[in-house]
């Protein structure tokens, strides 16, 4: 055998022991076959013999356990507890929190694809259905959005009565406590409706259903701590806040510096607390109200002389308790949602006002990690999901009867290009929204629902602002008919709570994914922090070179796939959707190698770098949210119309991935580790991720203009309510135009091309155009009432000076004459 044919057989030999990940053994029996086999054909002498064999003695090493793990392991043990960044308790129980879902299976780079494939998303019980048909419905069709932002800055009585006495602040509350007991899916629903018609009445529904007391007591309160509190907050006799963030806590939660001082007061052992709260919704009108402090035990009250700071402490209190300072307002982006601050000084409460008991001191973190990773699936979410449905179906109905140049505006390009942003963020959020909310009914995962937090609500934002430049002068103009501007101007909020977008992007997803997500990197770090030194030991060395096997396992696979463009890849389906999986499987290895190696060049340093991972970050949550619209498509039983739309979210998903990829490369510090890294993410010939086309984007523009079962589907979860409501009167316009546009355009052709001579108003175009038979009677009625729906459909309000003063309570708005078309 020549030298060239060894080495080219070596190197094959290399590559498809990494590829499929070879155990160590294998890699061993291969070498030796190898070199016995060389030498056996003379390709080799004695002393290539000798060569080989000392490759083969080091792989023999390798594979003596105890002997490497006392020779090598050890030294790289002492060495990488040395390195260990300190981890606080909070950072610890961050990590700890929730579970790993699907996004860890993207992330370890080898997805499964059955275990998403077979997941079943959750359907909506009898009940939920008609929770969502009769008291959903009741409660949208009570809403007056305007009223309520711009004149009672607040819901009016019958409101808040009807959203107390029907269960709306109790849909996670089990029926055993007389709450809902709804899945989490059926509370995104609600909440989805309800923010397509006021995003105020929505964030008050969804906040006791998020982050609050009733779910920190379900979870983690004592029996008597359940029978005080529950019945009230199931049947709205109590309405809950929770006072979490401060004037100096707000990202950073775990900074809070309100106290709880264990002490006795009348030997009843209990806390004096200390608060300082803002930004929490319902504080104003609240009756019960949940604190974060954290607890100090400066006596040993609690038991252990030795410990005096306990950490984070959840705990309840009524509202007019003596000293709670509250009822002041916050004005959130001219939102009118109850929201302000809490304060209180040197309050003393017994010690069963800790959530669980005293055995939950110090235990407070943890709790609202995971309360929060589940309501941040399930709520923000919901509105951004809102936002998306309700921008396809106004802005599809708009463009269609909105006319310019004699032609509907969604005729052209530029804005078919904003249309296509829409329609594709559209698909995105709804299968986002299903696919997580579903995962909250099953587990508590973190990372999913910080992806779905910070994508979801940046998504929001940019359909809003697509949807306001289609809309132009009727999105600007506030009034009661307008229904964009309320959510374009509540878009700040969602970006900032419940876990700010900067810091989810920059610190969260990757930071917690990468550790919570990796096969190896925690429990390393857990087996290094063992005190039992021997026992850690042990434990790292078979993790540490069955993490290195995964690097090299890979790393081959990232470059193969990338090499022949994902075409090795295997994929669960046939058809239009196989390539997606297959290239995402390719950047799901590219991710797990590229993940490695940074944590292994970078260290404790890539905690501070911030911008590097947040592009990573980037990467994993494609990965999910591509996932999520593959799931949708299946679960929706692949329809027709949903093919491009699907497709334009994939494509552009993977435009974001290819893109994160390079601009992190781009920026890594170490540029030969840098250089090392993109050969093997984008080798030779691989190609790169291209953005939608403009024919792929006209497509689904042109179909948020008919009646499709896709634009059905989406209706389901907005309320349109009558043609005197704000989306109604563009329906409306919109749904007639189906059938007598034809008609429409016969007519205005003929008053272009001057067949109506002298005749300047509708009335007097319309008799001529019957006069020469060019309309039937019949014809002349259909585009009589659908010109007044469409002009009705284009107006906006105006008001009096007094009115826009305030000197005048009531709503005297009146709307532009309507213009001849």
């Amino acid at each position: 055998m020549s030298v060239g044919a060894a080495i080219a057989l070596a190197v094959a030999a290399f590559w498809l022991l990494a590829y499929v990940g070879a155990p160590l053994l294998v890699w061993t029996a291969v070498a030796a076959a190898y070199v016995g086999g060389l030498y056996a054909l003379g390709s080799i002498g004695t002393t290539g013999l000798y060569i080989g064999g000392a490759i083969v003695g080091i792989l023999v090493f390798f594979n003596l356990v105890p002997l490497r793990r006392a020779l090598l392991t050890s030294a790289i043990f002492k060495g990488f507890k040395a390195v260990l960044p300190d981890m606080t308790s909070t950072e610890r129980e961050a990590l700890e929190a929730g579970d790993v879902w699907w996004e860890g299976e993207m992330f370890r780079g080898k997805p499964e694809w059955s275990k998403l494939l077979d997941f079943k998303r959750t359907v909506l019980t009898e009940e939920e259905k008609s929770f969502m048909e009769n008291e959903v419905e009741t409660l949208c069709a009570m809403i007056d959005d305007w009223q309520i932002q711009h004149e009672l800055k607040d819901m009016p009585e019958d409101v808040w009565d009807y959203i107390r006495n029907n269960g709306f602040f109790s849909m996670l509350i089990s029926k055993e406590w007389g709450g809902l007991g709804f899945s989490s899916l059926a509370q995104s629903a609600v909440v989805t409706k309800i923010s397509t018609k006021s995003i105020g009445v929505a964030v008050t529904v969804m906040v006791p259903n998020s982050l609050g007391p009733g779910e920190l007591l379900m979870h983690y309160g004592t029996q008597e701590q359940k029978e005080k509190w529950l019945p009230g907050l199931a049947n709205g006799e109590h309405i809950p806040c929770f006072g979490l963030t401060g004037p100096e806590a707000g990202s950073d939660a775990g900074a809070i510096p309100d106290v709880g001082i264990i002490c006795e007061q009348d030997v009843l052992l209990g806390m004096k607390i200390t608060f300082s709260k803002r930004y929490i919704t319902l504080a104003p009108v609240s009756t019960v109200i949940g604190l974060a402090l954290k607890a100090y035990d400066p006596d040993g009250l609690l038991g252990d002389p030795n410990k005096v700071d306990y950490g984070i402490t959840c705990a309840l209190i009524p509202s007019d308790l003596e000293g709670v300072e509250i009822g002041r307002r916050h004005w959130p982006c001219n939102t009118p949602f109850m929201n302000g601050p809490i304060n209180g000084k040197e309050i003393f409460v017994p010690i069963d006002a800790v959530i669980g008991g005293k055995e939950m001191v110090g235990r407070g973190w943890r709790m609202l990690v995971e309360c929060l990773s589940a309501g941040r699936g399930i709520s923000l979410p919901a509105l951004s999901t809102a936002a998306g449905k309700a921008s396809y179906m106004a802005t599809g109905a708009y463009t269609r009867v909105r006319r310019q140049f004699k032609v509907s505006i969604g005729q052209f390009e530029g804005v078919q290009e904003a249309m296509g942003r829409i329609a594709g963020y559209a698909y995105r959020l709804e299968a986002a929204r299903v696919l997580t909310a579903s995962a909250v009914d099953n587990c508590s995962p973190s990372v999913t629902t910080a992806i779905a937090k910070y994508h979801m609500t940046d998504m929001m934002r940019d359909s809003l602002t697509d949807a306001m430049d289609i809309h132009g002068g009727r999105g600007v103009m506030q009034g009661p008919r307008n229904y964009l501007a309320s959510n374009y101007q509540g878009v700040p909020i969602a970006i900032t709570v419940e876990g700010a977008n900067i810091l989810t992007r920059n610190l969260m997803i990757f930071g917690q994914g990468a550790i919570r997500c990796h096969p190896y990197v925690f429990p390393e770090m857990e087996a290094a922090r063992n005190p039992d030194e021997k026992a850690g030991l042990t434990e790292f060395d078979k993790l540490l070179w069955g993490h290195i096997g995964f690097s090299v396992n890979r790393g081959a696979r990232a470059l193969t796939l990338g090499l022949t463009r994902s075409q090795l890849a295997g994929s669960p389906v046939s058809g239009p959707m196989a390539k997606y999986y297959k290239q995402l499987t390719r950047y799901s290895s590219a991710l797990a190698f590229v993940s490695d190696v940074t944590m292994g060049v970078l260290g404790g340093e890539l905690k501070r770098m911030e911008r590097l991972s947040a592009r990573l970050g980037d990467v994993l949550s494609h990965l999910y949210l591509a996932s999520a619209v593959l799931k949708y498509y299946q679960d929706e039983g692949e329809q027709a119309v949903d093919l491009p739309n699907a497709e334009w979210a994939l494509q552009d998903s993977l435009f974001k991935i290819d893109e994160a990829f390079r601009e992190f490369f781009r920026n890594f510090p170490n540029r030969p580790i840098a250089g090392l890294m993109k050969f093997i993410v984008f080798p030779p010939l691989s190609g790169r991720a291209q953005q939608p086309s403009d024919k792929l984007s006209q497509t689904i523009a042109l179909q948020m203009m008919e009646n499709t079962d896709l634009r059905a589907r989406y209706a389901e979860g907005v309320y349109t309510g009558t043609k005197h409501e704000p989306i109604g009167r563009v329906e409306a316009a919109f749904q007639m135009c189906q059938t007598v546009e034809p008609i429409f355009n016969k007519f205005a052709r003929a008053v272009a091309k001057g067949k109506t001579p002298g005749c300047y108003d509708l009335d007097s175009q319309i008799a001529a155009c019957i006069e020469q038979q060019i309309l039937t009677q019949e014809e002349a009625d259909q585009v009589r009432e659908y010109d007044a729906l469409r002009a009705d459909a284009m107006l906006t309000d105006a008001f009096t000076k007094e009115y826009i003063r305030g000197d005048v309570k009531e709503n005297d708005s009146a709307t532009e004459p309507a213009k001849v078309a």
